[in-house]
């Protein structure tokens, strides 16, 4: 299976969290692939914002870029400042929440 990457640039050096920008009051997303097999995609959380409890079909390993996170996995909380990473299994009920300003990198893996 062929992914392809879009929305970002390629044959250069990134810096991930300078990929998104922040939006007053506002989870932001950015799709930089999508298919049966993975989904990659970046967000920003202003701070207080959120996604609510929630099952993926596929392991969602999570990578904070910037700011300060809150992941909670089946009612256990678990927070993630930058270069920190962790799993939320498939078919867990899981959550994402900013505690300040936070990005994060999310792969899931189908």
């Amino acid at each position: 299976m062929n992914v392809k990457l879009k929305n970002i640039s390629q044959s250069q050096v990134l810096t991930l969290k300078e990929e998104i920008s922040y939006q007053k009051g506002q989870v932001v997303s950015k799709t930089l692939a999508q298919n049966n097999a993975v989904s990659i995609t970046l967000f920003s959380f202003d701070k207080g914002e959120e996604i609510s409890t929630h099952q993926s079909q596929g392991d969602a390993f999570v990578t904070c870029l910037d700011g300060k996170g809150r992941i909670t996995i089946d009612g256990e909380h678990f927070t993630l400042t930058e270069g920190q990473s962790i799993v939320m299994p498939a078919g867990h009920p899981h959550a994402v929440y900013g505690e300040e300003a936070f990005k994060m990198l999310l792969v899931v893996v189908f």
